[in-house]
């Protein structure tokens, strides 16, 4: 995974509470075996009309959604089934945070172990921020050391995240990387047996 410190990036807003796995990435892509290439299935269903054409009602298919790393939507986002694939396709979409007043637990946990950083936040402050993201450019930055998101017109908001996770995002390290870290003891351990 990339480190994550601090980032700064276009805002798209997804005015949508319940946003389930299937959504985001729906069944019949999942057979790839790779991370990569989920991206272009995100919210399928939503986005491409029955004969394959893009549905300029979808909230992302709007032009001032293009290039957007910072997705805010409404409560329970990532809900449904345990697939990974989810946070897969949001980061292959372009994401590198989700903001939400409360997101699916095992959703949540996916995300941290393949570099997302989800953010729970109030109602209000989702309110004000997918207002915002109605506009075009706007932008908002996270700084994960602080544990804040913040934009240029005064709005600042801190969140909590797991002590742990919060190393292993700035330190871009999964899970393996983390245990590697102990190879030297693990190796000394092997020996002695």
């Amino acid at each position: 995974m990339n480190p994550f410190t601090t980032h700064e990036g276009k805002v798209a807003g997804l005015n949508r509470a319940n946003v389930d796995t299937d959504q985001i990435i729906p069944k019949q892509f999942l057979k790839r075996i790779e991370r990569s290439g989920f991206g272009q299935f995100a919210f399928f269903d939503w986005r491409y009309n029955r004969d394959g054409s893009l549905n300029p009602d979808f909230e992302l298919n709007q032009p001032h959604n293009e290039g957007t790393s910072i997705l805010v939507s409404h409560e329970n986002f990532g809900c449904g089934s345990s697939r990974e694939h989810a946070p897969w396709a949001l980061l292959d979409y372009g994401y590198k945070v989700v903001v939400a007043p409360s997101f699916a637990d095992i959703f949540y946990q996916n995300c941290l172990k393949n570099g997302i950083v989800p953010i729970p936040l109030t109602v209000e402050e989702t309110e004000y921020l997918l207002e915002e993201s109605n506009n075009a450019d706007y932008t908002c930055t996270v700084d994960l050391e602080q544990q804040t998101i913040y934009d240029n017109k005064g709005f600042k908001a801190a969140f909590d995240i797991d002590s742990h996770w919060k190393k292993m995002l700035i330190n871009g390290w999964d899970e393996i990387d983390h245990t590697l870290l102990l190879e030297e003891k693990i190796s000394a351990f092997e020996e002695s047996r």
